[in-house]
């Protein structure tokens, strides 16, 4: 897997719910903050972000909205109307929203609204240093991929059929995964000098040394090793990917062997001797010694805490 889809897949938990909404008149909803990330897709109308924390942001028909660390917000359609409580069920879906009284001609708004259930106990950077609020302005020619998910969840939420479960569940998996990558491409764009995780996945030596460590992390790398990927001698290699990711090559490289191993003691039933040699360790006393070092506790029991 590509560094992107494994930060994701490190992080998330449970099944990503959705809904579309049609709005009449005006209009009004307050979420409160959650673990998770939410999302937000103007199919029709305008309507106001208004985030807890930052400025109020307009948005307008095609616009998407992304909010990463799960923060308290209103949608409304305008500034001044008041807003109604939205929370959600226990399982984490969203509750059936009231019946509008006001029907007359088609809805003034139109949403498609969305949840990702994330673990941040192991937040992997690249999702913890986006903005509170990351908006994708509707603009021609921009964002195709990420408009054809929208257009395809659309139109099963709207009417769904067989398989319509299985379909909706995939199209937010991906949908998350293009709103990412529209952000950092952006961010990797913008001014010709990217900064954090953008610069990071923009920097071939880097990124090379990424792909490297998450395609293989039980492979005993070397700075080298992982340098000669990219091109780059060990001591230029290892300065540029210091100053890019924020820690040492072989620093992340534990790192990311721990948080792999965290997701598979929740989601898989192997033995503990083939996850740790999955994560790179030889032996199960090694590997335990440096999971409860991580984590505090035994990985049996945090398997069982898991479960």
């Amino acid at each position: 897997m590509d560094v992107l889809s494994d930060a994701v897949a490190a992080m998330r938990t449970g099944r990503p719910h959705s809904s579309r909404n049609d709005m009449y008149g005006p209009w009004g909803m307050r979420f409160e903050a959650s673990a998770g990330a939410g999302f937000h897709v103007l199919l029709r109308g305008s309507a106001w972000l208004v985030p807890a924390r930052s400025e109020p942001v307009e948005l307008g028909p095609g616009d998407v909205v992304f909010l990463a660390s799960g923060c308290g917000h209103g949608v409304a359609s305008g500034l001044d109307v008041p807003m109604e409580e939205v929370r959600l069920k226990d399982d984490g879906t969203w509750p059936e929203l009231p019946p509008d009284p006001v029907r007359s001609g088609p809805p003034t708004t139109v949403m498609l609204c969305g949840a990702y259930l994330l673990d941040r106990s192991r937040a992997h950077p690249l999702l913890t240093e986006l903005p509170e609020v990351v908006h994708l302005p509707a603009r021609v020619g921009t964002h195709r991929s990420l408009w054809a998910a929208v257009e395809l969840l659309g139109a099963e939420l709207a009417e769904p059929r067989p398989g319509s479960d299985t379909i909706v569940t995939s199209l937010l998996d991906t949908l998350l995964l293009y709103i990412l990558r529209a952000w950092w491409q952006g961010e990797a764009r913008t001014g010709g000098h990217p900064t954090g995780w953008a610069a990071a996945l923009a920097d071939p030596a880097v990124a090379a040394a990424l792909h490297a460590i998450h395609d293989d992390p039980s492979r005993s790398w070397t700075v080298e090793e992982l340098g000669a990927h990219g091109g780059l001698s060990r001591a230029a290699f290892a300065r540029r990917f210091t100053a890019l990711v924020g820690a040492p090559p072989l620093t992340y490289l534990t790192w990311w062997r721990m948080t792999t191993a965290g997701r598979l003691l929740r989601e898989d039933d192997s033995p503990l001797r083939q996850i740790a040699q999955r994560t790179g360790y030889t032996s199960e006393f090694a590997f335990a010694k440096a999971f409860k070092r991580e984590y505090g506790v035994a990985p049996g029991q945090y398997r069982r805490r898991a479960s």
